[in-house]
């Protein structure tokens, strides 16, 4: 246990106090682990000197969105020849770009809710009261309008009334350039939780409540605003094609050691939404809920992680 673990969380994304949060878990589950070399780093634009200054041998991820979740980060430990637990650059890149994940889910026949897409430049270049209209021709209400590259819920808008779709577009496009609107569904909010490189496998699902009925950035990181149900109100056939779901999609993206897969299940059956490939590690986080369900305790959860990617390492050429 003498391998030196940098925690890299923090980080400039909207997400950074939620990943200083995971980060501080992590390395308290690390060292309850018995890895007696553990630092956090709080990822800024010093990283490289702070890894090198460290003699970090293995890089633990917590960032939630850009600079972190989307391959960046997983691209400079690669130039730099440091492991690191979770997905790669291009499955990170991949799943962090939710309209590219849809695409691929299409592709694949897993089934995944209806959408189009809207530019910043289709705004620029018609007009936000133009493009709402031709949205709304296209999809309708209701609907659900993401900020593409965004996690945590930010930069989402549930859509009921027509007058309420340019708003929707605008306030998307501050976080981002591509917007999805997404069909509505109503429904059972699941999330499956995969362990694994190689062989993944599905950690026991989780239906997920709010006091307010909308599973929001308040409602997943204030303690009582939520609820994770385990198992979920779900005969046991619908979860068993969840999590057979949720792997297949896990692997469409080519992700490894760790990832969230998040479903709606609906009068008309199951919606594959979004995958996150650094999914949070914090005292509300479903992630560490699910893996305590299946037996596995936070301390194990992070030595298996580390265990996946040092796995996946010494396979690899070069």
């Amino acid at each position: 246990m003498s391998l030196c673990i940098g925690v890299l969380y923090g980080g400039r994304s909207a997400e950074r106090e939620v990943s200083l949060n995971s980060g501080e878990a992590v390395y308290q589950a690390l060292v309850a682990a018995g890895y007696k070399k553990v630092v956090k780093i709080d990822v800024g634009y010093d990283l490289v000197e702070q890894l090198k200054a460290q003699k970090v041998e293995l890089a633990f991820p917590v960032l939630h969105g850009k600079y972190g979740e989307d391959g960046t980060l997983q691209g400079l430990l690669e130039m730099m020849d440091i492991p690191y637990t979770g997905s790669g650059v291009l499955s990170s890149a991949l799943a962090m770009n939710k309209i590219v994940t849809k695409k691929i889910f299409t592709l694949e026949g897993i089934p995944t809710p209806d959408f189009t897409v809207v530019t910043r430049r289709q705004v620029l270049d018609q007009g936000l009261e133009a493009v709402a209209k031709e949205a709304l021709a296209k999809m309708g209400v209701p609907v659900v309008v993401k900020a593409n590259t965004q996690g945590s819920t930010i930069g989402i808008s549930f859509v009921h009334k027509e007058e309420e779709m340019a708003s929707a577009i605008e306030s998307a496009l501050k976080y981002d350039s591509d917007v999805l609107i997404e069909e509505y569904i109503e429904g059972m909010e699941v999330t499956a939780s995969i362990l694994g490189n190689e062989n993944p496998v599905a950690l026991p699902l989780i239906e997920i409540t709010s006091v307010t009925g909308v599973y929001d950035y308040q409602a997943k990181y204030t303690p009582g605003m939520s609820h994770h149900i385990i198992p979920p109100g779900l005969p046991e056939e619908v979860q068993e094609k969840i999590k057979n779901l949720a792997v297949r999609a896990f692997q469409s993206l080519g992700c490894r050691g760790l990832g969230r897969v998040d479903f709606m299940v609906g009068e008309k059956g199951i919606y594959t939404l979004e995958i996150n490939t650094l999914p949070g590690m914090t005292g509300t986080s479903l992630f560490p809920d699910a893996a305590r369900y299946a037996g596995i305790e936070f301390p194990e959860l992070a030595d298996r992680l580390v265990k996946l990617a040092l796995e996946f390492n010494k396979h690899q050429p070069g």
